[in-house]
């Protein structure tokens, strides 16, 4: 949000009417709050991570982070973080139970398979993370949105494509998994933003996702291709963990980030 020079009109004083403009009171700087919590789906315990400004008055969009294969690490805090900066209330949400992480790609495979070889587990984690951000004080119930990273974007991009109550989804160089959209199933302004030369998100995935959606007749969803970028771009640790189809981009994380803000700008104006 900008905030200019907000003026306001003294009261006309009777001898001589004369006026005068005084500036407002500036913005209060963004006092950005974080609390860890823990829901339940199925009998599993999850934990979470929640951000928001608490400078900023009244009920906002909020809007859930789905992690990558690694699980819930810092890089979907901040995430979650940066989005209380923006004027959201940022959910880092669990979909591995108790918290679980790793820093290792072969752990984090086996978290993936796992959690994807039983969707109806994960759409049960995803609606109970949805039902924990609506209860927020802060957030608007009306205005839910969700974002995902590499696992994460399959999982929110698999919810907007199954007709999940969502306003917008966004994916970060997540995976495009093929399959059937219903026409008319998609309610969530989709945004998909991927690297040109991800190995696991190559030009044909992108392209059979397109056809998919405009089959389902999705005429909003927009795929933004970032040329010479690989996956993970968004993590600054994407180089250390020795695979090298992943690496971080800060210039195509910049902009991925303000096409998102750019969408949700849209949706929530």
């Amino acid at each position: 949000m900008r905030f200019g020079a907000v003026f306001g009109a003294i009261p006309l004083f009777a001898a001589g009417m004369v006026s005068c403009n005084k500036a407002a009171e500036p913005p209060a700087a963004p006092d950005i709050q974080t609390r860890e919590v823990t829901y339940q789906a199925n009998g599993t315990s999850l934990k979470g991570f929640i951000a928001w400004d608490a400078s900023k008055p009244g009920k906002r969009p909020g809007v859930l982070v789905v992690h990558e294969w690694w699980g819930l690490n810092d890089h979907v805090r901040n995430s979650a973080r940066k989005l209380a900066e923006a004027g959201y209330v940022g959910f880092a949400v669990d979909m591995y139970g108790n918290g679980k992480m790793t820093t290792h790609p072969d752990s984090a495979q086996a978290f993936m398979n796992e959690a994807m070889g039983n969707m109806q587990e994960l759409v049960a984690r995803f609606a109970a993370a949805r039902e924990e951000l609506v209860k927020d004080a802060n957030v608007d119930p009306e205005k839910i949105g969700a974002i995902g990273y590499c696992f994460g974007g399959a999982v929110v991009l698999g919810q907007a494509r199954a007709g999940a109550d969502l306003d917008a989804v966004v994916s970060f160089h997540g995976a495009l998994v093929p399959g059937k959209v219903d026409a008319g199933a998609v309610k969530a302004r989709v945004l998909v933003l991927t690297g040109g030369d991800d190995p696991f998100v190559p030009d044909s995935a992108v392209a059979r996702f397109r056809q998919e959606m405009t089959a389902a007749g999705d005429s909003t969803t927009q795929i933004v291709v970032y040329p010479g970028v690989k996956h993970s771009f968004t993590n600054p640790r994407a180089d250390s963990v020795g695979m090298p189809q992943l690496a971080y981009n800060a210039d195509a994380a910049t902009r991925s980030w303000d096409a998102m803000l750019k969408l949700f700008h849209e949706v929530w104006p």
